[in-house]
């Protein structure tokens, strides 16, 4: 009798592809985070001079999609254990590790810190390079999405077989 994990990972591999569209859709959203947080955040903090200061339309928007990073960090952990499953390799370990240092972003060094201590220099207890930590844990979010991108359009021409 096969194990529920053992289950798990036999319907991921029959619906593959839709869980890897969806997991590079939902990461590649984070983009738009990225984009913000690098023209707004740290060019300013850089240059002095924001590049990128949203109406308070595109903020609310920016927040939104903020918010599918939870999702996007969960699907993209499933397919990098799904991998690890089929045979392991260090590849996914290391984007796991990652992924998942974003969990310490989000709920322990939030964007409001950066905003704070970079675009208003206000009093926080926590120093200056911590803000440059976090915004280095975001951008490891990169290679990750670069890995789901190919893979995604790897397996577009691809007939796969369970």
């Amino acid at each position: 009798m096969p194990t529920t994990l053992s289950r798990f990972f036999g319907w991921y591999e029959r619906h593959y592809r839709v869980n890897l569209a969806a997991t590079t859709l939902l990461f590649l959203l984070q983009v738009i985070h990225l984009y913000w947080l690098t023209t707004h955040v740290v060019l300013d903090r850089l240059t002095g001079v924001s590049y990128f200061d949203p109406s308070p339309f595109w903020q609310y928007v920016i927040i939104a999609v903020d918010y599918t990073e939870i999702p996007a960090l969960l699907s993209t952990s499933v397919l990098y254990f799904y991998e690890l499953h089929k045979k392991f390799s260090w590849k996914p370990v290391l984007f796991l590790l990652f992924l998942n240092s974003q969990w310490l972003h989000l709920f322990w060094i939030t964007d409001e810190f950066v905003i704070e201590r970079f675009l208003e220099d206000g009093a926080v207890a926590l120093p200056m390079w911590l803000a440059w930590v976090a915004i280095l844990i975001d951008y490891l979010e990169l290679p990750v999405m670069v890995d789901t991108t190919v893979k995604f359009f790897r397996t577009m021409g691809k007939k796969i077989v369970s």
